[in-house]
């Protein structure tokens, strides 16, 4: 099948939204909140209706919007009205909307991933109104990924500039999620069984959109209703590792994580946690539109940290090419989460890892074939909860007319890539991947396609 640039172009984007659509928050929920006769169905567990009086429902994160909004939808108007369904949900600013009985409020900024004050507020309203709750009551807490962010409750003897200044300063270290949340959530109320242990319903059931890979349950939005399998030994460990000893807070973190607790209080309640989506089935979705549209395609979600950004990006740019080039697969879908090392703050531009990503398979393809680097090619690379750092990108792709232009306005990929100035690079290319909050999260999804018709004219 003989596949032009304008066909490669619609094939990569569209497959890549395939993923994404695959886990749409609010269509996760309505899959798995049902009303089976007298019994609420939430994942794998039934209730029995005439045992609740009333349904509460918290959470945090990128997708809360939607999953909020699918809950209500799964529920309907009657139940709610007979269950008193009430909530409170902190979300990013740009995901708030009114539903019918569900608050969302937003917690921090759109495309400022850190903690804030209003995030404090709501966190201490969801403590406050999970520990109001009684035996006969239900709460469904709605977890998704920027959970951690959203929901800053510091601990006695921490302030949130406290916590703010630690989160950033791993973040530029190099830090990858399970890091920063190991360390987060020894300094908070409500993470690491935080949320369990405050509330006092009768049953709390968590639905998980997970964007940690692997799905480990502690680790997605810092664990508010999972047993912290870390401690505050774990947190200090890390902080050395990453050179924090130097930093103003550093004193009095440490004081704080020493006094804690060998053994944390159990929650009262019967907990349960489902993960309801995750990276592996937005590749898998992926990879079924790609066959639709007449593809062999090669599929893989990373279950643990892949590393730096550029070295994921040489390796993707690496396997697209031998792709090109050879028989088997013409699509490669994959998914996961890097990581970047930041430039210094007095040159650092503007991206995000896709971004990143994205520039260092470029450059290095460059480098593999100088003349016409994306011939038959396109890539692209994107998170799927619309983010890429601090910008309005998901991500980024390129192909071979996006790298002609780069080639006409002598755009220099390494100079951008060692700048952390991807969205810049790409800007003039209109090559950024623009699709603002999708209200899901589950890691970056990445795909490469190839034209491969006329490989013995190349040799």
């Amino acid at each position: 099948m003989k596949r032009t640039a304008a066909q490669l172009q619609e094939d990569l984007l569209a497959i890549w939204r395939a993923g994404v659509d695959a886990v749409d928050s609010e269509r996760l929920l309505r899959e798995n909140v049902e009303l089976v006769g007298n019994f609420l169905r939430l994942a794998d567990i039934e209730l029995d209706l005439a045992e609740i009086d009333r349904i509460y429902v918290v959470g945090a994160g990128k997708a809360g919007a939607g999953m909020a909004a699918g809950l209500e939808a799964a529920l309907g108007a009657d139940l709610m009205q007979a269950k008193q369904v009430r909530g409170l949900l902190s979300v990013p600013e740009d995901c708030v909307r009114r539903l019918s009985r569900i608050e969302l409020r937003g917690g921090r900024p759109a495309g400022v991933n850190a903690p804030t004050e209003a995030g404090v507020q709501i966190a201490s309203e969801i403590l406050d109104g999970v520990g109001r709750l009684n035996e006969r009551d239900l709460c469904i807490a709605l977890i998704s990924g920027g959970g951690s962010a959203l929901l800053p409750a510091p601990i006695a003897g921490v302030t949130l500039a406290d916590k703010q200044a630690i989160t950033k300063y791993l973040s530029g270290a190099g830090a990858d999620i399970v890091h920063l949340n190991t360390v987060r959530k020894q300094l908070s109320r409500i993470k690491g069984n935080g949320l369990a242990v405050a509330c006092r319903a009768g049953y709390l059931v968590s639905m998980i959109i997970s964007d940690v890979l692997g799905d480990p349950l502690d680790v997605i939005a810092s664990g508010p209703t999972v047993p912290d399998s870390s401690s505050a030994a774990d947190a200090l460990q890390i902080l050395r590792d990453f050179g924090a000893a130097g930093l103003p807070q550093f004193a009095a973190i440490v004081s704080v994580l020493q006094q804690k607790q060998k053994s944390a209080p159990q929650p009262t309640c019967d907990v349960y946690n489902f993960v309801i989506g995750n990276n592996a089935v937005a590749v898998d979705a992926a990879g079924i539109e790609a066959e639709r549209r007449g593809y062999s395609h090669a599929m893989t979600s990373a279950r643990q940290s892949e590393g730096q950004a550029e070295a994921v990006g040489r390796h993707l740019a690496e396997m697209t090419l031998r792709m090109r080039d050879s028989k088997g697969p013409d699509c490669l879908i994959t998914g996961g989460e890097p990581v970047v090392q930041l430039a210094d703050e007095a040159e650092r531009g503007m991206g995000g890892r896709n971004q990143q990503l994205t520039l260092a398979a470029y450059k290095r393809l460059c480098e593999l074939s100088p003349t016409d680097p994306m011939q038959g090619m396109a890539i692209l690379s994107g998170g799927t909860d619309g983010e890429d750092g601090p910008t309005d990108a998901a991500g980024a792709w390129i192909d071979a007319a996006g790298s002609t232009q780069a080639q006409e306005l002598q755009l220099s990929a390494e100079d951008y890539l060692r700048r952390n100035d991807a969205y810049h690079f790409f800007q003039p290319l209109d090559r950024l991947l623009k699709t603002g909050p999708t209200h899901t999260n589950v890691c970056d999804l990445r795909v490469a396609v190839v034209d491969r018709i006329e490989t013995a004219s190349r040799k």
